[in-house]
């Protein structure tokens, strides 16, 4: 099959006018002109989202199959090709149901990659849970997670911890052995975040929520992170962040900012009243809180919508998308193979118009 006459996104971050042969995988990229010359439509890799919770009423906490389904649907039909199931803070019965999931989970047709978990909780400081029930939080348990881990089938790719917290980096050095660390809801400083690097971390779950601000005197862990190179998470949905926030971030971390939906059961769904992981969750204009107001609650967003309003705000569009797909695959050691345009890798493509909608979907050369 071919794509022609289109704003190829190439492995460079430049788009140029060109075709892409392609079957299961992408065979071969033609560039017809060395530079981006007029408007689209143009042809980005397929989304990589390595923090959603659910949608469509769906949870990636629960053990609904059906859900899962649905939801990899439901990506595949808004541009993203591939995910990681991200689960909240719950008990260990409520967690192993989720991991036996994934486990278990087929790719529909038409829908998008599951390609592993983002265990996000319980290892969380109490002062920064955000939308995490405080009463399930844990210290970090190494042998809980190597249960977890185990039934999953081995597709924990990300984990989650406050490294401030009693046994933190003997978790880390543990964990980081076969999945991704990030650090995450923590009040940790940048000495203790810098010595959570140190010990095997490479990753901060959405940059600037649920940790200690960045101040001149103690740059906590944004600091360590821009000292430490690692990747971080930035939530583009117009109300985790200020504008002016999130161009800070694409400045700081032009290579390593890995644009995440973090959405919640309730994206897809109408205003209204719901749940989220045992919490009750309101959203009205399309903004989730916890229903009390005392925090912000995950986003409605999907990724390419993301995508959007960063580009509204200044971030040029090959930079967001870069950031919401090859960024991300790098970030959980699936570069090569997801995110990309490359020769070789799979054949996950989104055709978009000049008003960056969705014209066509592929995963895996087949269109959605």
């Amino acid at each position: 099959m071919r794509i022609e006459n289109v704003q190829v996104l190439m492995h460079d971050g430049v788009f140029r006018r060109g075709a892409v042969e392609f079957d299961e995988t992408i065979q071969k990229i033609e560039i017809s002109e060395t530079i981006n010359v007029g408007v689209g439509p143009y042809l980005i890799p397929g989304l990589v989202d390595v923090h959603t919770h659910g949608a469509l009423g769906g949870d990636h906490s629960d053990d609904s199959a059906e859900n899962l389904q649905k939801m990899a649907s439901f990506y595949a039909q808004n541009g993203t090709t591939s995910f990681l199931a991200t689960t909240l803070t719950a008990t260990e019965e409520t967690l192993a149901g989720a991991m036996r999931t994934v486990a278990q989970h087929e790719r529909p047709v038409g829908g998008a990659r599951c390609v592993g978990i983002n265990m996000e909780g319980p290892f969380f400081s109490h002062e920064k849970r955000g939308a995490h029930q405080a009463e399930l939080l844990k210290t970090p348990d190494i042998a809980m997670f190597e249960r977890l881990y185990k039934l999953s089938g081995d597709q924990i790719k990300l984990v989650c911890v406050a490294p401030e917290l009693d046994g933190a980096m003997e978790f880390i050095r543990e964990a980081s052995q076969v999945s991704c660390v990030s650090l995450a809801h923590s009040t940790a400083d940048y000495k203790t975040a810098m010595e959570a690097f140190g010990n095997g971390a490479t990753h901060v779950t959405h940059l600037f929520n649920g940790m200690s601000p960045f101040s001149h005197r103690e740059p906590g862990i944004v600091g360590a992170a821009l000292d430490a190179n690692a990747f971080v998470e930035v939530i583009c949905d117009g109300y985790h962040l200020h504008p002016a926030v999130i161009r800070a971030i694409f400045r700081m971390f032009p290579h390593r900012a890995c644009m995440i939906s973090d959405s919640l059961g309730c994206t897809g769904l109408p205003d209204g009243e719901y749940e989220s992981a045992g919490l009750p969750i309101m959203v009205q204009n399309g903004k989730a809180m916890l229903r009390d107001g005392s925090s912000i609650a995950g986003s409605t967003i999907t990724l390419l919508q993301g995508i959007r309003i960063a580009v509204s705000l200044g971030i040029p569009l090959a930079q967001a998308v870069t950031a919401a797909s090859a960024h991300s695959a790098k970030a959980i050691g699936m570069d090569g193979k997801i995110g990309s345009l490359i020769p070789g890798a799979h054949a996950d493509m989104v055709l978009l118009d000049s008003e960056l909608c969705v014209q066509k979907v592929w995963v895996g050369g087949q269109e959605v």
